[in-house]
């Protein structure tokens, strides 16, 4: 399989323990070119680990990740396994652009800063060239006139966008948002979420850990729940949503606010 077939994410039997707390117990996650793939479930299910470990933010004990056919090189075992060739690590992570909770934009940047730093500091682009890009992208997800604002001066839901525009600055082969809209108002929470639908529709990769159902069944290809560290069901969201076969994925469902 070339890298232009293969699954931009591929994740196989995975294990990640923090101590004698298991929280991965052997997941399989496959994100095809184009797709969108939701993780959800309860609190502690181990969606946000799996996320930070499909960008090898964490370091597993067992279990591959494949990044566009190509596989992480380990060394060592168990609790002493690490990532073994930093190079590719670090081009790993350069194509997968993570979208965090918090936003984690530069306080002392602007919004046009912000977007503009790591395809000039990392990629070495033409700084140029990329302020006519960043600036295309934050007219993109609606915020073109805060360019010369500062995040202290943005409201939530535009501060998310301006870390959205960050991550597709560096043109990605994946987007990975963990909970891009938990930290917001309903009202804030909208604007990020009509970015994402808009992502999806152009056909992006992308890998989302979400607490709302809506933008689950709205967005994506395939959704998983995870309950415990395992995958409990998973499939296309019109059959996960609308006639699950799990009575802990029915538990969950019916404790969420999706109608």
């Amino acid at each position: 399989m070339s890298s232009e077939t293969a699954p931009v994410i591929e994740i196989r039997d995975l294990h990640k323990a923090y101590g004698d707390l298991e929280v991965l117990k052997g997941v399989d996650v496959t994100a095809p070119q184009g797709h969108v793939i939701s993780l959800i479930g309860s609190s502690g299910s181990g969606k946000s680990t799996l996320l930070r470990c499909a960008n090898l933010l964490e370091d597993s004990q067992q279990g591959e990740v494949i990044f566009c056919g190509e596989p992480v090189h380990w060394r060592g075992q168990g609790a002493a396994r690490v990532p073994g060739d930093a190079a590719q690590v670090r081009r790993i992570r350069t194509n997968l652009s993570m979208v965090f909770q918090q936003f984690n934009l530069w306080a002392h940047m602007t919004i046009l800063e912000n977007v503009m730093e790591a395809p000039v500091t990392v990629l070495k682009q033409d700084r140029a060239e990329v302020e006519v890009r960043a600036r295309a992208i934050l007219d993109k997800v609606g915020i073109g006139d805060k360019c010369d604002a500062y995040p202290a001066q943005l409201s939530g839901g535009q501060q998310q966008r301006a870390a959205i525009a960050r991550g597709l600055a560096m043109e990605p082969k994946a987007l990975l948002f963990d909970e891009p809209t938990s930290a917001l108002d309903p009202e804030l929470e909208q604007e990020v979420i009509r970015v994402i639908k808009d992502l999806a529709a152009e056909g992006r990769t992308m890998l989302i850990v979400t607490h709302d159902m809506a933008l689950a069944r709205d967005v994506s290809d395939h959704v998983i729940f995870l309950h415990q560290g395992r995958i409990e069901e998973e499939g296309p969201p019109e059959a996960l949503f609308k006639t699950p076969k799990s009575e802990r994925l029915r538990g969950f469902l019916a404790s969420t606010n999706l109608a």
